[in-house]
């Protein structure tokens, strides 16, 4: 059976084009890779999605074949024009704004915005970072709270030593507080009966030679 040809046509359903953007988008990176090793060509493919998503492939190093690219169009060393040093600031700043536009992308993605565009081979990998993510993120905070309550039961341990120490003074000034009392009431005690001085004896020896 023939396959079933696509017409070449911009894709209005999203989910049908990111489909075909991702699958295509492997097709051709596989005969960029295909005609480098049949023909030993140095090859560099740069592709922007639809949500403005960066894929890029390079036989060795992007880098370098761009530069290649630069001086096969008269951009060389020292020679530079002032254009062209204005051309390369462009497409650096160019460069460094799709990152900045990935980034935020893919921060608003980890967000769980602007997720219908995606696969289900994406959507898993996000999912897999999020959970990655997830797991450092329990983890630090299992650290944390296990560090917190250390620090907690070392609280508690120097508030129960204290608190032992203040009950050991109070029952000690408590004692001293009862001897000094029990001392001061036999002190009291004794200072009330009269003085001895011998006049009832005499009183007494009197008395009974009156009676003789």
């Amino acid at each position: 059976m023939a396959r079933k040809k696509i017409p070449i046509k911009k894709i209005d359903n999203i989910n049908a084009r990111q489909v075909t953007f991702s699958k295509r988008r492997k097709g051709l990176f596989k005969k960029a890779q295909e005609l480098s090793t049949l023909c030993d060509a140095q090859i560099a493919l740069i592709v922007f999605s639809a949500t403005s998503k960066l894929f890029e492939y390079a036989t060795s190093s992007m880098q370098q074949i761009l530069e290649r690219r630069n001086r096969h169009s008269g951009v060389q060393g020292s020679d530079i024009s002032s254009t062209g040093q204005q051309q390369l600031g462009s497409e650096s700043f160019d460069m460094l704004r799709k990152v900045v536009e990935d980034k935020t992308h893919e921060l608003s993605q980890l967000n769980g915005q602007d997720l219908q565009g995606l696969t289900i081979q994406e959507l898993q990998k996000l999912e897999e970072l999020l959970q990655r993510r997830w797991t450092t993120i329990s983890k630090i905070k299992e650290e944390k709270m296990t560090q917190e309550i250390n620090s907690l039961k070392t609280k508690e341990a120097e508030l129960t030593e204290e608190n032992q120490k203040l009950k050991q003074n109070f029952y000690e000034q408590k004692l001293v507080r009862e001897q000094r009392q029990c001392y001061e009431s036999i002190t009291s005690s004794s200072s009330d009966f009269p003085a001895d001085n011998g006049s009832s004896d005499t009183s007494l020896k009197l008395g009974l030679r009156l009676f003789e």
